[in-house]
C-alpha cells in the first residue's frame, strides 16, 4: 500500500482523530498542528480534560509529523507528561521532529491551550519502514 501524498489526504483517512474532534491546522515536513475544541465528550469524571483525550490529541500530530516525509512510519515508543489540567476552550498540540535516520526518528509534541499556556509534553519515536531501493543503494555505498 502507498503511502498518502499529502498531510491532508493520511488526516482524512484517520476516522479515530476525527471521531474525537481533532482537526488538521498545518503540516510541513517533520512538523505538524492539530487543534481540538474541547467538548463534554472530552472531560472526565473531575470535569477536566481525559488524559487520553489529550494523549490522542499530541499522537495525531506526531502521526501526521512523523509521517510527512513519504515513508510509512508507525509509533514504537510514546510517553506524555500532564502539566496542567484543561477543561475548555481550544487545544492545540505542536509536533516536531527531533531526529530522523533510516529507521528511527523521534518527536517532541507541545500540548498548549488557547493562550499557549502549557497542557502537556509528548515524546515519541518512530520505526520507518525505509523502502527497499534506499536501503539497497545505502548498502553498495558503504562496502
Amino acid at each position: 500500500m502507498e503511502p498518502p501524498d499529502t498531510a491532508e489526504q493520511f488526516f482524512a483517512a484517520d476516522t479515530f482523530a476525527r471521531e474525537n474532534g481533532v482537526e488538521l491546522v498545518n503540516a510541513s515536513p517533520g512538523r505538524a498542528r492539530v487543534k481540538m475544541e474541547v467538548s463534554d465528550r472530552h472531560l472526565n469524571a473531575h470535569g477536566t480534560v481525559h488524559g487520553g483525550a489529550l494523549f490522542t490529541l499530541a499522537d495525531v500530530a506526531f502521526a501526521l509529523a512523523s509521517n510527512s516525509h513519504g515513508v510509512p512510519a508507525a509509533a514504537i515508543n510514546a510517553h506524555i507528561s500532564y502539566l496542567n489540567a484543561a477543561r475548555e476552550g481550544t487545544l492545540f498540540a505542536d509536533a516536531e521532529e527531533f531526529a530522523l535516520n533510516p529507521k528511527l526518528a523521534s518527536y517532541t509534541v507541545r500540548v498548549t491551550d488557547g493562550d499557549g499556556g502549557p497542557i502537556a509534553i509528548f515524546q515519541g519515536m518512530v520505526y520507518r519502514k525505509t523502502p527497499r531501493q534506499v536501503r539497497e543503494e545505502r548498502d553498495i555505498t558503504t562496502r
